[in-house]
């Protein structure tokens, strides 16, 4: 079972990755701009309410739409998605559903996604050494 301060010991290792100043969300610069790679999920609870964070739920951005279906097709319990991300390349986890391992190589991968190719580059050749 993963928490979300395995999350942040994760997200936080990766190269120049930063936590958001006003809610739970990880992101890299590119270009001079934060890009995110995973955020708390925002439920719409009621109709034409407010969100709300639902700290239990991570959003992760992955490499394509292929890969979110293909994570979907796993039928884990962990996976999912809602209409708010259809056609948008991210997953909804349930954190209590997978192992910190999993999670883990779900950030990398969203790291890289994200993640200007120089610093992969480096990030790649630091890990293999």
């Amino acid at each position: 079972m993963a928490t979300q301060d395995d999350v942040r010991r994760i997200a936080l290792a990766l190269p120049q990755a930063v936590e958001g100043e006003d809610h739970f969300a990880f992101s890299v610069p590119t270009r001079g701009k934060q890009r995110g790679f995973a955020w708390v999920w925002m439920e719409r609870v009621e109709p034409k309410k407010a969100r709300v964070p639902q700290p239990e739920v991570l959003a992760v951005r992955v490499a394509n739409l292929e890969e979110k279906e293909a994570l979907l097709a796993l039928g884990e319990a962990c996976f999912f998605t809602e209409p708010h991300y259809h056609g948008f390349p991210a997953i909804l986890v349930r954190l209590a559903a997978i192992e910190v391992d999993d999670i883990e190589a779900l950030l990398i991968e969203a790291w890289r996604c994200m993640a200007p190719k120089r610093l992969v580059a480096q990030y790649d050749a630091q890990t293999e050494a």
